[in-house]
C-alpha cells in the first residue's frame, strides 16, 4: 500500500500545521471538508481491498503457501495486519461479506500452533463488543473449534487465546452462552483452574465470575462441579489478579440465594481459613501496598459480611477504607474490566453513532469536523 502512504502523509502535514494549539478550534471550509472525507474514504477502500488479499492467502491450501516460501511467522505477520484492521467495527463485519471470516476460523485448527493462537486473537478483536460479529462467528460454527482448542490444545498459549475469544463471543450473547454451557465449557473452566499458568487461571477466573452474575442458577452447576473448593486455594495466590478473580467468583456464590450459597460456604472451614490469612497479610502490608490492594481488601471484607453476617476485621481496624478513599458503593467488578476493550465499549455505549440511517449519526453526518487551528486558506482575526 505505497500509494495509500502519500494520502496519510498528507493528512498528517495538514493536521499538525493546524493542530498547534495556539488558535481556536474553527469548522473547516466545505472545499477542505470534502478534501478531508474523500482522503478518508480512498483510505477505506484500501483497507478493504488488503483484507480481500489477506481472505485469498488464508483461503489458499497450506501445501500451496510453502510451495511458495510462505513460513508460518509471514501467516502470524498477516494475521497481525488483520487485527490491526478489524479494530474498526465496520471492518469487522466487512470481514465475512468479503468472505474472510470462515478461512480466518478455519486458521483454528492449523497445524501450527502460533497460527491457532494467533488466529484466536483476531477473532477476539472481531467480536469484542459487536453483536453482528459475534452472530456471524456463531453461525460459522466458530465456537466449536475454540471450545476445542480451550479444552483440548497441547499448548497452554493456544488455550488462553482460545478462551480470551470465547470470553469476547459470549458476552452479553444469550445464545453463546446457551452452547457454552452446552458443550460442557464449565467443565474445562474447572480444567483450567488447575492449570500452573496465572494467565490462563485469571481468564478463567473472570469468565466464571461473569457467568456466575449473568445467571445466578449456575451457581449450583459450578458447586456440583467442586469450583468452591478449587477457588479457596486460588485465593491464596501469588498472583494479585488470580486471587481478586477468585475472591469475586467466591462472592457471587455467596450473594446466591437460589441454593444457600453463602450458607454452603460459611461452613467450609477452609475458607474461614483463607480469608483470615489474607487479612492477616493485608494488615502487616505497607501504606503502599494496601493502596495497591484496594479491591482485595474490599472484596475480602464484602465476602466475610456475606458468609458470617458480620464486618471482617479489616473493618475494625480501619483497613477496607484507608483515609483519602471514597467509601466504596459496590465491591470491584473485576470480571468486567477484563470484558470491556475501550474502542468497542465505546460502540457499544454509543449506539447510534455507529448504526448507519440512525437520525443520531446522519446528524453528525452534516456537522462540520473540527480540527485545532485555522483551516488551510483562511487568515485569523
Amino acid at each position: 500500500m505505497a500509494g495509500d502512504g502519500m494520502k496519510w502523509d498528507g493528512l498528517l502535514k495538514w493536521s499538525l500545521a493546524h493542530s498547534d494549539g495556539t488558535q481556536p478550534p474553527r469548522n473547516l471550509s466545505e472545499e477542505d471538508r470534502r478534501w478531508f472525507m474523500e482522503a478518508m474514504q480512498a483510505q477505506s477502500v484500501d483497507v478493504v481491498k488488503r483484507m480481500k488479499e489477506i481472505t485469498m492467502v488464508m483461503r489458499t491450501p497450506e501445501d500451496v503457501l510453502e510451495s511458495q516460501g510462505i513460513t508460518p511467522a509471514d501467516i502470524q505477520d498477516m494475521l497481525d495486519e488483520l487485527q490491526e484492521h478489524v479494530e474498526s467495527i465496520d471492518m469487522a463485519n466487512d470481514l465475512h461479506s468479503i468472505g474472510g471470516l470462515v478461512p480466518l476460523l478455519g486458521y483454528l485448527k492449523n497445524s501450527n500452533a502460533g497460527i491457532r493462537a494467533k488466529a484466536a486473537d483476531v477473532v477476539t478483536t472481531v467480536v469484542q463488543n459487536n453483536p453482528r460479529s459475534q452472530q456471524l462467528v456463531m453461525e460459522a460454527s466458530g465456537l466449536e473449534p475454540l471450545i476445542s482448542n480451550f479444552s483440548l490444545d497441547s499448548d497452554v498459549n493456544v488455550r488462553t487465546k482460545a478462551l480470551g475469544a470465547i470470553s469476547s463471543l459470549i458476552r452479553n450473547n444469550k445464545p453463546g452462552i446457551a452452547a457454552f454451557r452446552l458443550a460442557n465449557g464449565y467443565a474445562a473452566l474447572r480444567d483450567a483452574l488447575g492449570s500452573e499458568n496465572v494467565r490462563f487461571q485469571r481468564k478463567a477466573l473472570n469468565l466464571i465470575q461473569y457467568l456466575l452474575r449473568e445467571n445466578n442458577a449456575d451457581c449450583s452447576i459450578v458447586t456440583e462441579l467442586g469450583f468452591p473448593r478449587l477457588m479457596m486455594h486460588l485465593a491464596s495466590s501469588d498472583d494479585t489478579g488470580v486471587r481478586e478473580a477468585a475472591l469475586g467468583g467466591l462472592l457471587e456464590l455467596a450473594r446466591d440465594r437460589t441454593s444457600g450459597g453463602s450458607t454452603t460456604l460459611a461452613e467450609e472451614d477452609k475458607l474461614k481459613q483463607v480469608l483470615k490469612e489474607r487479612i492477616e497479610s493485608i494488615s502487616s502490608m505497607s501504606t503502599d501496598d494496601l493502596g495497591a490492594a484496594r479491591e482485595e481488601r474490599e472484596l475480602l471484607d464484602t465476602l466475610w459480611s456475606a458468609c458470617y453476617n458480620e464486618p471482617s476485621s479489616l473493618r475494625e481496624r480501619g483497613l477496607v477504607v484507608l483515609p483519602g478513599e471514597d467509601t466504596p458503593q459496590l465491591p470491584p467488578d473485576v470480571a468486567g474490566k477484563i470484558f470491556e476493550p475501550p474502542l468497542r465499549a465505546w460502540a457499544a455505549a454509543n449506539p447510534s453513532e455507529s448504526t448507519s440511517g440512525s437520525n443520531a449519526s446522519q446528524e453528525k453526518k452534516q456537522q462540520s469536523p473540527l480540527l485545532l487551528g485555522p483551516a488551510p486558506g483562511n487568515s485569523s482575526t
